[in-house]
């Protein structure tokens, strides 16, 4: 089975060995504190870093294709044109290694003298001082020094490309930096003055400038092509609520990153008055796959999600980003107003033209009105009892969504069996498949794909699918430790309730309100429930690298909660969460939503070089109490790769659970019946202090 990158092979079909669960027992990657030596490395020219900038990375492109599914964001240039042109004059490959600086630029010094264009935001750019124009492909002398200054504006990231382009030791198959990660580039973080960076051979010298007709038009109001979907009206969002969505100049925060876009603009009047077992938030769904250049509404704030923002969360999308048109998210700087301009899906450009038929230089999105679907591409019956929804996710993916909006094991048997089907015919053109609770996302190369035969694929594929009950997965049992009521989870929260708002519901105590919105009579009921349950592992990668989206297996374990609106800006790695039913650990240090209950050791092994990931689909989690300091120690022996994770083999069987829940009928109904009574009673409570908007027909 082959997929059309060679990533996505590798990366789809999970293979980690059984050794995987022994930290530290893969190949070792490049520690992320240390700068790459650069006497390992093929012999050739090398840049010198004098002074590195604000936030200056290497990148290239287009990322790291084919870990969508795991938690692993692309990364790559944010403005992807400014890049693959700067690269195109230098005869470079498009994807060829270079520079994303942000706010202000480097100083480098070459050893040997060196074609180079800078490109993007405009900036002052010298060579040993003497102005050099952008655009331009410049020759720096043996010993010259480029230098980058700050940007002036409009934009908000310059680029500086490099004949024979930047040349590192791969991570999962790329060399593109994500900081939250920390891998990629040379030291998985910014640059570092001193540090030394080889170069590839160079190529032939194509041009002596970026055409006039080529270079990306940048401006303070941005207009951003959009498709509906793939959450839209009237079930997610009101008829009103578009209209405002794509009729509003939307302003660009100041708290924007690579991850994403946060946007200041009207609050919705939500179509529904919660999310269900999601959340109690309108907003809230069940986990799903993003997309990047979606709008994501976490709660009632918008945000454009960027190359290295979450692959799979709990909120809705009303419209995406066209592929072409995602460069702009780049160089979207604070205060800069955005509107959206909806387009039809065959309208949009091909983000793989870079020269007028990607239409940079048009200030304005020519549109005739977008399809007018509400982002449903079809709807059709799977059998009597369960019905299948495909949603657009872009110009470039789909969205399939199974049954009602409830949280159902055999909806997730179904996604599983399309996702086995579709890795087993490796179809050509598809670039990722990253399942969902209830959905399965599939991006492809349009070109090659084009989505109306997606749609007729995934429609012909349901023909081959197993009955649900028939479903017989690899399961293992495994056993993680887990801090509760972590300092470093309080910490988190006395920073939400300083920085970002003070009255929220659910501070000063995240178990406190669990409790609350549960119906239990202490917090040691919270205890006693989280620890006496199986989780089992539904998604990977919600909130980055692994990081596990799972539920328990009975009913009467399941604590539901909402999530923080407006999210937090940093959770602490490897916290652990509880958001609507599910509970989630936090790869990395990041935003977050989930209400934390504790903290646990590394999801994700920086130390292997393939199958970094420690979780796969259908584990079962079982947690046991450790203290605060035994937790700091074991993450210590675990980030040196001496610790071992205990796992046992086993199987689910759906036909086997649904007995169950059959044998257990009574008692569940009466546990999700106190539930229910308690999050009505919450509800209304937030409804009476203005936590949520009346909807409004």
């Amino acid at each position: 089975m082959t997929l059309a990158h060679s990533a996505v092979g590798r990366a789809l079909t999970e293979s980690a060995s059984d050794a995987s669960l022994l930290l530290g027992a893969a190949t070792s990657h490049p520690d992320s504190a240390s700068c790459v030596d650069v006497s390992t490395c093929a012999p050739g020219a090398v840049v010198e870093i004098v002074r590195p900038g604000m936030l200056t990375t290497v990148q290239d492109w287009p990322g790291r294709v084919g870990y969508w599914h795991v938690g692993v964001p692309p990364s790559g240039p944010m403005d992807d044109l400014s890049f693959r042109l700067g690269n195109r004059v230098l005869g470079n490959a498009e994807g060829a290694g270079g520079l994303e600086c942000a706010l202000g630029g480097p100083a480098l010094k070459f050893a040997e003298a060196t074609w180079v264009c800078v490109t993007g935001a405009p900036a002052e750019v010298t060579v040993d001082g003497a102005p050099v124009e952008l655009w331009r492909t410049v020759r720096v002398p043996a010993g010259g020094v480029l230098d980058v200054g700050a940007v002036r504006g409009p934009g908000m990231r310059t680029y500086v490309l490099i004949e024979g382009g930047i040349e590192l030791p791969e991570y999962l198959s790329s060399i593109a930096t994500f900081t939250l990660g920390r891998f990629g580039g040379s030291s998985g973080g910014t640059l570092r003055a001193g540090e030394r960076l080889p170069l590839g051979t160079p190529g032939r010298r194509i041009a002596p400038a970026v055409p006039m007709g080529d270079q990306p038009v940048l401006a303070r109001r941005w207009e951003l092509a959009v498709t509906e979907g793939p959450h839209g009206a009237p079930e997610f969002f009101t008829r009103a609520d578009i209209e405002t969505i794509i009729g509003t100049d939307y302003e660009v925060h100041f708290n924007s990153d690579r991850t994403g876009v946060r946007l200041i603009g009207p609050k919705p009047e939500w179509a529904r008055t919660d999310g269900g077992e999601a959340g109690l938030h309108p907003s809230n769904i069940h986990d799903t796959p993003y997309s990047v250049g979606a709008l994501d509404f976490t709660g009632d704030t918008p945000i454009l999600l960027g190359p290295d923002g979450p692959s799979l969360g709990g909120f809705v999308c009303p419209v995406t980003v066209v592929a072409a048109e995602r460069w702009k998210l780049g160089q979207l700087a604070p205060g800069d107003t955005v509107r959206f301009v909806p387009i039809r899906r065959e309208h949009a450009a091909s983000p793989a033209e870079l020269g007028a038929a990607r239409r940079a230089a048009w200030p304005t999105v020519l549109s005739v009105g977008g399809d007018g679907d509400d982002g449903v591409l079809r709807r059709a019956d799977v059998d009597d009892e369960v019905g299948v929804t495909y949603r657009r996710a872009g110009d470039d993916g789909i969205l399939v969504e199974y049954g009602a909006m409830t949280l159902d094991l055999g909806l997730r048997a179904r996604v599983h069996a399309l996702h086995q089907h579709l890795l087993g015919a490796g179809v050509r053109g598809v670039t990722e498949l990253t399942p969902g609770v209830r959905s399965l996302q599939i991006r492809v190369n349009p070109r090659v794909l084009p989505i109306p035969a997606l749609l007729e694929l995934l429609a012909e594929s349901e023909r081959y699918l197993p009955a649900a009950d028939e479903l017989v997965v690899p399961s293992r049992t495994v056993h993680l430790p887990l801090s509760w009521d972590d300092p470093s989870t309080r910490e988190a929260i006395t920073r939400y309730t300083h920085g970002v708002r003070s009255d929220a519901p659910w501070c000063p105590w995240n178990i406190e309100f669990i409790r609350r919105m549960n119906g239990l009579d202490a917090v040691e009921d919270v205890y006693d429930t989280v620890f006496g349950a199986e989780y089992l592992v539904l998604g990977l990668g919600d909130v980055y690298l692994g990081a596990p989206v799972a539920t328990p297996i009975d009913p009467r374990h399941r604590l539901v909660t909402t999530k923080y609106n407006p999210a937090r800006t940093w959770t602490p790695e490897n916290a652990v969460g509880i958001g609507g039913a599910y509970l989630c650990v936090y790869g990395m240090e990041g935003p977050g939503g989930y209400q934390f209950v504790g903290r646990t050791t590394q999801v994700w092994n920086h130390r292997a070089t393939e199958s970094p990931w420690l979780l796969r689909y259908f584990d079962r989690i079982n947690w046991y109490p450790v203290e605060a300091d035994e937790l700091l120690d074991m993450r210590a022996d675990f980030a040196a790769g001496k610790a071992e994770i205990v796992a046992e083999d086993g199987e689910f069987r759906l036909a086997d659970y649904r007995r169950f829940l059959d044998d257990n009928a009574a008692s569940i109904d009466e546990f999700r019946a106190v539930q229910a009574q308690a999050f009505a009673a919450e509800r209304d409570s937030w409804r009476l202090a203005g936590e949520l908007s009346e909807n409004k027909d």
